[in-house]
């Protein structure tokens, strides 16, 4: 495969499960009927975020894929990935706050693991998760206040 196809490949993956995962599990009236924190952001702001960070992985995902080495950088990738895409099936579905804080604390793990992992030999790819835990750090606080006000 071309660098192009591999590229064009993990922008589909995780953009595509992304979607996929958004739609199918979106928030519905059990998540209105929650008590949130003042700080939960209004809805709307989800989409672009998400849509901005996916773009970011999938790069990671990549310049790991394409790296010579395929060993634990490209293992962590993989692993957050998953764990990102349970997170929306254990708090929405489920409708299991606590479930899903477990997955989101395991998840900004493993990106703490992938920064440090890739910092001193593919810094572009560690830059790439520092917004990425960013955010995830704000959901985790998110998820854990709206698990204890419910």
């Amino acid at each position: 495969m071309t660098k192009w196809t591999i590229r064009i490949a993990f922008l589909i993956l995780v953009m595509g499960g992304g979607i996929l995962i958004g739609t199918l599990t979106a928030p519905g009236t059990w998540y209105a009927a929650l008590n949130k924190p003042a700080f939960n952001p209004p809805n709307w702001i989800f989409a672009p975020v998400w849509t901005a960070l996916y773009v970011l992985i999938a790069m990671a995902g990549w310049r790991q894929y394409e790296a010579r080495d395929h060993g634990s950088s490209l293992r962590l990738w993989w692993t957050q990935l998953i764990l990102n895409f349970l997170w929306s099936p254990a708090f929405f579905v489920l409708q299991k706050p606590w479930l899903a804080l477990v997955v989101i604390g395991a998840l900004s793990t493993v990106i703490v693991m992938f920064i440090r992992g890739t910092w001193h030999r593919d810094r572009p790819s560690a830059l790439a998760f520092v917004p990425y835990l960013a955010w995830v750090s704000f959901a985790t606080i998110l998820n854990l206040s709206i698990a204890v006000l419910n």
